[in-house]
């Protein structure tokens, strides 16, 4: 499963394949939480009154959406290298896609106030190119989200949730999408994705500052919060 990591065509081709029901797959397999998780993180974005903000793998959207409706007066850009992914974010209302790899963003220097990624730093083949990306388009001062997937610290829950990760969530999303595989990856890349102070060393060593962690949900999922040094 390393493969689709350092294959990014192979993980385009598996979030075009499930595009149309990536929304419906995440609402279910998390059980509503990903409404509270994005919650949360609107609430630490709309507390830095951006006015310009940009969401590296849109995806469908979901973020960016909730941004535009938190910060009315925000210009909200949604940028993904899917191209169906984007299609179904326009449907959903997002005006501004850019089709662009999160590595190789296609925007000036120092151009926006926030940059988020839910759910899609750890789909990028180097998670160092794609958060340097982000502190160099990022003005100085600026702020960085990141959402993701993170393994629970608790010696009791985190087998528990490894058997869902690698056994049950795979059946449950493939019976509706088609596409076991792409969910099988999913448990691969999120064991293999660093977390907590891993997670927070790496951002700091890319240009960022301040660090924060915000463990959610018996620490399954994690946000990140980072302001983009001044020497970057």
């Amino acid at each position: 499963m390393e493969i689709y990591k350092e294959n990014p065509e192979m993980v385009r081709g598996l979030f075009s394949d499930i595009a149309g029901r990536y929304q419906v797959v995440n609402h279910l397999l998390s059980g509503g939480l990903d409404f509270y998780w994005r919650a949360i993180a609107v609430r630490l974005i709309r507390s830095w009154n951006p006015s310009s903000v940009l969401d590296v793998a849109t995806g469908t959207g979901d973020l960016a959406m909730a941004i535009r409706k938190a910060c009315p007066n925000a210009r909200v850009i949604g940028a993904d290298f899917c191209l169906p992914m984007l299609e179904v974010a326009k449907k959903n209302g997002l005006p501004e896609l850019v089709v662009a790899d999160g590595m190789n963003l296609p925007f000036a220097d120092q151009n926006f106030d926030v940059v988020t990624a839910a759910f899609g730093l750890r789909n990028m083949a180097s998670w160092e190119k794609g958060l340097s990306e982000m502190a160099r388009i990022l003005k100085p001062g600026g702020h960085l989200l990141i959402l993701d997937f993170s393994l629970p610290t608790l010696p009791v829950i985190r087998p528990l949730y490894r058997f869902y990760l690698h056994h049950i969530l795979p059946h449950m999303a493939g019976l509706v999408t088609g596409r076991k595989d792409a969910y099988e990856y999913l448990g691969v890349s999120i064991e293999q994705f660093p977390s907590g102070s891993k997670m927070t060393a790496l951002i700091e060593s890319c240009g960022f500052r301040g660090v924060k962690a915000y463990p959610l949900t018996l620490g399954t999922v994690s946000i990140y919060t980072a302001i983009k040094s001044g020497d970057h």
